[in-house]
């Protein structure tokens, strides 16, 4: 190895290259953005269409069809789903996650443009919202007050907190929640304006015409100049009640003798509480790119700074922060990987008994570790939980090249060899293994690197953080490590008390291991049998496992949901919602409680509710976040007029207001469908693994139908339009116009007061303006029924639709829900019906298959680059035997801590494939030179492994303690690092004492008796091997 033999030589040119390294993975690392995950969200856009006084099925044929036709050839588009409810429209476009979402949008602006024309006339012009890939809420924020108003709460945060907290770095956007805008109320009496022979737009018009600002030009003389305008603004409901609307026998009738006009709220379908106090909450939302972390800190900081600014008696706190979990989860790591570092030296120390040995990989090891930070940076990654994650296992990989040279140089001094010399041939003897291991690790890598979808994103950079690292640890062993040797080593004649205790034990343990090594090899084919035997038998735990896309994580926090039954109000669903506060609020773990009751946009679903509750932190509460909802889970069938469930947060995914089973059932017919889906809900009903299974379909809610006496109306003067815009106004409320306060506008709206339309007989008696502008009593004109009608129309993929959703119970894994799923889908669905998974069941569908295939590409692929290192289809099988017996042991390990088969221990079977082949790497390629040098394969295997037992029980202590952090792993995030430890662990452990064994028996039999061409493969070595001492 030149490089190495330059690098002993010239010292500080090694020096030099690897502080170089250092300087620029340290600027690297400030560099670096910092999250929980890699950027998994794909690419969404959103169109949302409002159609005034439209019912749902108007909406779906009329606007949702048409649009989804236009929309579906987008390229790159994944799924495209759509909810037609009353008066809106909205379709949500998912693309792939490579897809650009500035293209995609403006992809999706020219299709609608296209059909625009072709739309109804009365619609409002589509919007076209795009879902940044990594925007999302970092926190809420609540105002109270027991002192103020929800007006005065709402008129505070919009006009005092909101302005300073847009303006934090990295913050897109704050919209408050519950709000309580300012609105001119005019609440009309239907009776007082038949009295007074008014309508509704007699109404309208004298609001518009006396509450105006219009300007009226310039005055202009030869020295002066003045603008005109006219202040006829209105500003409290003293004014407004005093405007006059018409005059009735010589009187004017004002406004306030028809209506009451007070100083209101503009929406009050919507209530948000913090631990059982109203409130208002702050969505504070972070741009795509920002550090989530950074912009979570500059909040708190200046949170305090605002808070004194408020009036006094009113509060502003943090009610749920994203970023707690995040910042435990990623201190976790950071001290899992310091407490890897100092295991794996202890380990080396141990295995060698001298502090001057213990010194280079003691700098070996932080060195690769810190240089593939500039990999990272330069490759677009960032610090998160799966690449520091992957730096914690890279302690373990990347101590393992300097340990193989490390050893072999250290053997080398003992037997008496000048360190220089000793540092240069046992580099030369050992360079080739170093370089086949560490291109064989990194093999593993490259399928990983090419998973598609969100698995593959996920993964993508654990993958190029500990290939980088590898890679460095490979250069690293070649230039700095041999120098150092050369420099620090020493043949001392005085031996401490522990080295020479290590000595002897390595020294016992290699006499038993070639004393049984050599029976096992006259048993060769036996024992061969019997390791691979009992490898594939073992994989019977691969299919007794139960599996799911990731492990339940305590994040710190779950959600509540309630739904109340269709038709229900605002009241009704609160009153329940007050009764699950108040079981949360029982448990003694609880620190906060976020609740808004009445989901989604203008019109609010007023039936839904939600609770977002925080948890101790970990160190505070003996019990998990899963067995905290576990045992709310069995009190929530008390809340007996709702159905109500609470959720884990998903690990790896936004789908926390999603519950984690969801079965989309695809037809032509909703009727149809709905029968189905009941048919299966009975059926998950029935199976106590699920946790309150419900359906997104409703064709029964309460509704009440308007129809227009169109020859009737014709004849009295009464068109469709006037009695369409006099419900509007009436029944829904109409912004007439505005009016200033505090230097903002807000809505002047006019409606029936509450107490006027609390039946459907109601609406008969408002009157509409007829022919010689007489009166005309609505029930004249329209009847009116109560009849059912859909909530809302969904489509999949542009087929309609019904999804099933439900919570799966503790130890009910997602694996065994969909086969149950499965199951009872072949025995329901009627002919031209189909199911397909959505959420986190369709993300473990696509993962698990795509993980599969990648085991098998990387053993592909590391066979074939074996292959091409060793000249040979017939080592690379006795190298790979190591792998079933990891496998096996990896499975074992997560049977023993009842375990589920996951992504993460999934790849930690992958990363094994590497591991276990770098030990079968060192005793094939020592075998092959000794057979060079005229053993033949048994001798050779023998002394092979035999002298190579030290270094293979060195990389294999020192990757397992690396690991052992990972499997002790407490606190956020815990449940990944475990399984992927386990995995390691458990695979390295039986691996090891096996292939011990399977390897050296295997090469024997695979290897041809006679000599190998050994003066050809002796001529292809990049350097002559030098002289092999026995050793110890």
């Amino acid at each position: 190895m030149k490089l190495a033999t330059v690098s002993i030589h010239r010292p500080v040119f090694a020096v030099v290259m690897t502080l170089l390294l250092v300087l620029f993975g340290v600027l690297s690392f400030l560099r670096l953005s910092v999250r929980e995950y890699p950027d998994i969200k794909p690419p969404v856009v959103q169109v949302r269409t409002v159609y005034p006084g439209a019912s749902a099925s108007v909406i779906e044929i009329d606007v949702t069809t048409p649009l989804e036709d236009v929309l579906s050839g987008i390229q790159g588009l994944r799924t495209i789903t759509s909810n037609s409810r009353e008066e809106a429209s909205t379709i949500t476009l998912e693309f792939e996650i490579d897809r650009d979402l500035d293209g995609a949008t403006n992809d999706v602006r020219d299709r609608i443009g296209s059909i625009r024309t072709s739309l109804p006339l009365g619609i409002l012009e589509p919007v076209v919202y795009k879902a940044a890939t990594d925007s999302s809420e970092v926190l809420w924020l609540a105002v109270a007050s027991d002192r103020h108003t929800e007006l005065e709460m709402t008129d505070i945060a919009d006009r005092f907190i909101r302005p300073r907290l847009v303006i934090i770095p990295g913050v897109s956007s704050v919209f408050l929640d519950g709000e309580r805008r300012y609105a001119m109320r005019v609440w009309l009496d239907p009776e007082r304006l038949a009295a007074r022979r008014l309508t509704v737009q007699d109404v309208e018009e004298a609001l518009r015409d006396q509450n105006a600002s219009i300007p009226s030009g310039r005055i202009e003389s030869d020295r002066v100049e003045f603008g005109v305008s006219l202040k006829g603004t209105l500003h409290n409901p003293e004014e407004f009640e005093a405007i006059i609307v018409a005059y009735r026998n010589g009187y004017p009738v004002r406004m306030r003798d028809i209506a009451r006009v007070e100083l209101g709220a503009e929406d009050t379908r919507k209530l948000s509480r913090v631990n059982g106090t109203p409130c208002i909450g702050v969505s504070v939302m972070k741009q795509s790119k920002a550090n989530a972390l950074t912009v979570a800190r500059i909040l708190k900081e200046r949170l305090p700074g605002i808070t004194e600014t408020l009036p006094e008696g009113m509060t502003l706190i943090v009610a749920w922060d994203s970023t707690a979990s995040i910042e435990r989860s990623l201190y976790e790591v950071y001290l899992a990987l310091g407490m890897s570092l100092t295991l794996v030296v202890l380990v080396i120390f141990g295995f060698l008994g001298s502090g001057r040995a213990t010194i280079v990989p003691a700098v070996a090891i932080p060195a690769s570790i810190i240089g593939t930070f500039t990999v990272m940076a330069l490759t677009g990654c960032s610090l998160n939980v799966l690449t520091l994650l992957g730096l914690v296992l890279a302690v373990g990989l990347v101590v393992d090249d300097a340990i193989i040279v490390l050893e072999n140089i250290h053997r080398r001094i003992i037997d008496g060899m000048p360190p220089m010399q000793a540092a240069v041939e046992g580099t030369k003897e050992i360079g080739f293994a170093v370089l086949a291991t560490t291109i064989a690790l990194v093999t593993v890598f490259i399928p990983i690197a090419f998973l598609t979808g969100i698995v593959g994103r996920l993964f993508a950079e654990l993958a190029i953080a500990v290939a980088s690292a590898v890679l460095l640890s490979g250069f690293v062993a070649l230039t700095l490590t041999p120098m150092m040797c050369s420099r620090l080593l020493r043949a001392n004649s005085h031996v401490s008390a522990a080295q020479s205790f290590g000595e002897r034990l390595i020294d016992r343990l290699r006499f038993g291991y070639r004393a049984k090594l050599i029976r096992a090899m006259d048993t060769k084919v036996t024992v061969v049998i019997i390791g691979i035997g009992a490898s594939l038998a073992s994989l019977a735990l691969l299919f007794q496992l139960p599996s799911e896309l990731a492990p339940a994580e305590d994040v710190g926090w779950f959600a509540g949901h309630v739904t109340a039954p269709q038709g229900s109000s605002i009241r009704y669903t609160d009153t329940y919602v007050r009764e699950l506060e108040s079981m949360i609020k029982a448990v003694p773990e609880v620190e906060m409680m976020y609740t808004v009751v009445a989901r989604g946009e203008r019109p609010t679903i007023v039936n839904k509710a939600a609770s977002w509750v925080t948890l101790k932190d970990w160190s505070d509460r003996s019990r998990s976040q899963q067995e905290i909802v576990a045992k709310l889970n069995q009190h929530i069938p008390a809340l007996t007029g709702v159905k109500a469930f609470l959720l884990n947060p998903a690990s790896l995914s936004d789908w926390s207001e999603k519950q984690s089973m969801q079965v989309v059932i695809g037809g032509l017919d909703y009727q149809e469908l709905e029968r189905t889906a009941r048919t299966i809900l009975k059926k998950m009903e029935d199976n106590p693994g699920f946790i309150s299974p419900e359906l997104d379909l409703a064709l029964d809610t309460p509704h009440i139908a308007v129809e227009a006496y169109r020859s009737k109306s014709a004849d009295l003067g009464v068109s469709v339009s006037v009695i369409g815009r006099t419900l509007e106004t009436l029944l829904s409320g109409r912004a007439v116009n505005t009016f200033t306060q505090n230097g903002r506008q807000y809505k002047v709206i006019a409606k029936v007061d509450d107490r006027r339309r609390e039946r459907p007989s109601d609406i008969s008696g408002l009157y509409v303006r007829g022919n010689g502008g007489e009166l005309v009593q609505l029930d004249n004109v329209v009847t009116v029924k109560q009849a059912s009608a859909p909530e809302s129309l969904n489509h999949v993929d542009r087929m309609r639709a019904v999804t099933v959703s439900a919570g799966l119970r503790d130890g009910f894994a997602m694996g065994q829900a969909l086969q149950y799923m499965d199951r009872i889908a072949k025995e329901v669905l009627a002919p031209g019906m189909r199911t397909s998974y959505a959420g986190e069941a369709k993300e473990y569908v696509e993962s698990n298959r795509n993980l599969y295939v990648t085991f098998g590409l990387a053993l592909a692929v590391i066979y074939l680059v074996l292959s091409a290192q060793f000249e040979s289809f017939r080592h690379p099988v006795t190298i790979l035997l190591a792998v079933p017996p990891a496998v096996m042991g990896a499975l074992m390990a997560l049977t023993a801590i009842g375990g589920t088969l996951t992504i993460f221990s999934q790849i930690g079977l992958v990363i094994l494939i590497g591991l276990v082949s770098k030990n079968a790497i060192l005793i094939v390629e020592f075998a092959n030179q000794l057979r060079d040098q005229g053993m033949n394969v048994k001798e050779a295997v023998v002394e092979a492994a035999s002298l190579r037992l030290r270094p293979i029980l060195m990389t294999t202590g020192a990757t397992i303690l690396g690991a052992l952090p990972l499997a002790l792993a407490t606190g956020a995030g815990a449940a990944g690092r475990r399984q992927i430890g386990m995995v390691l662990i458990g695979g390295l452990i039986v691996s090891t004492v096996v292939s011990l064994f399977l390897v050296p028996a295997a090469y024997a039999i695979v290897s041809r008796p006679s000599l190998r061409p050994t003066a050809q493969r002796a001529s292809e070595r990049i350097e002559p091997v030098g002289h092999v001492s026995p050793g110890i």
